[in-house]
């Protein structure tokens, strides 16, 4: 009998498919656009007693056509019946959705011969309801396949047993906006900017010598000394509440000099300890500097 049945919902592009990927892997049986009037009768189906499904994922979402009134009362008939679910809603901003359909070159399923912003306008209106009552959102703007995969792991599918935790330390620029995703966020726009530097403008954290600039700024050490303590609490913390993931946020003006130093030189100290899973996202490094 179902234990846990989960609808998979939101924008074209969003990252439908990449969920689907971490259900099945954790052993979900999983149908990928299913139209809504079959969600039902699979729900009733999985309930029987003799049914040997435990988990299921179910996406559904404009491929099917005009169904967002239907799959509404799907929903609502499924509440009626006592019958348990979450539904997992995606979505990005329309920028990052546009320029994902320019680089598959796939068609979104409302466009018909018009404009990819004509037709993002169209879906949010369908999907606002959906959005109203999804038990868990996750804006995928700024996460690549695999942060999103284990994003929704985190959300998403028990842990049981604790693994080790995978910290993902982002660098961005705050001229370009805050991450959405990120648990923890550190400004450390208050050391020297070797932006004013013009031997340095052009290059970035990756580079020794801004490497060099900013690890002998005045500060730096002392903020080294209360950060890593710091971390070395909240990472632990977060392990023991079942967290398989945390983004640490790094912020700097433009996301290409300190920022990526600092970032750096934590994914080494908490890298070479073994414990953690340790990732590095450089979010705004490759954007251009603004000239003075």
């Amino acid at each position: 009998m179902i234990q846990d049945f989960v609808v998979i919902t939101g924008f074209s592009g969003a990252g439908k498919s990449q969920a689907m990927a971490t259900f099945e892997d954790a052993g979900y049986f999983c149908v990928d656009n299913l139209p809504p009037e079959m969600i039902g009768s699979l729900a009733e189906l999985f309930g029987h007693e003799g049914s040997k499904v435990e988990r299921a994922a179910v996406a559904s979402d404009v491929r099917g056509g005009a169904y967002f009134d239907g799959l509404v009362k799907v929903l609502d008939d499924l509440d009626g019946r006592g019958v348990q679910y979450r539904l997992l809603y995606l979505e990005a901003s329309d920028p990052v959705l546009i320029n994902r359909f320019k680089e598959t070159r796939r068609r979104h399923p409302l466009a018909d011969g018009g404009s990819v912003e004509a037709a993002l306008r169209d879906e949010r209106e369908l999907l606002a309801p959906l959005r109203e009552r999804a038990d868990v959102c996750i804006d995928t703007t700024d996460l690549s396949a695999s942060r999103l995969r284990k994003v929704v792991a985190d959300k998403m599918l028990p842990h049981g047993k604790i693994g080790r935790l995978a910290v993902t330390f982002m660098t961005f620029g705050y001229k370009h906006g805050s991450p959405r995703d990120a648990d923890l966020t550190f400004d450390v726009r208050f050391l020297p900017n070797p932006h004013y530097e013009s031997e340095l403008r052009d290059l970035t954290g990756l580079d020794e010598p801004v490497i060099d600039y900013v690890e002998s700024s005045d500060g730096i050490t002392e903020f080294y000394e209360r950060l890593t303590p710091l971390l070395d609490y909240l990472l632990p913390a977060y392990e023991r509440e079942g967290k398989a993931h945390l983004t640490v946020g790094i912020g700097c003006t433009g996301g290409r000099h300190r920022s990526v130093v600092i970032a750096e030189h934590l994914a080494r100290i908490y890298g070479a300890r073994g414990d953690l899973l340790i990732d590095v996202v450089h979010r705004d490094v490759d954007k251009p500097p603004r000239r003075p």
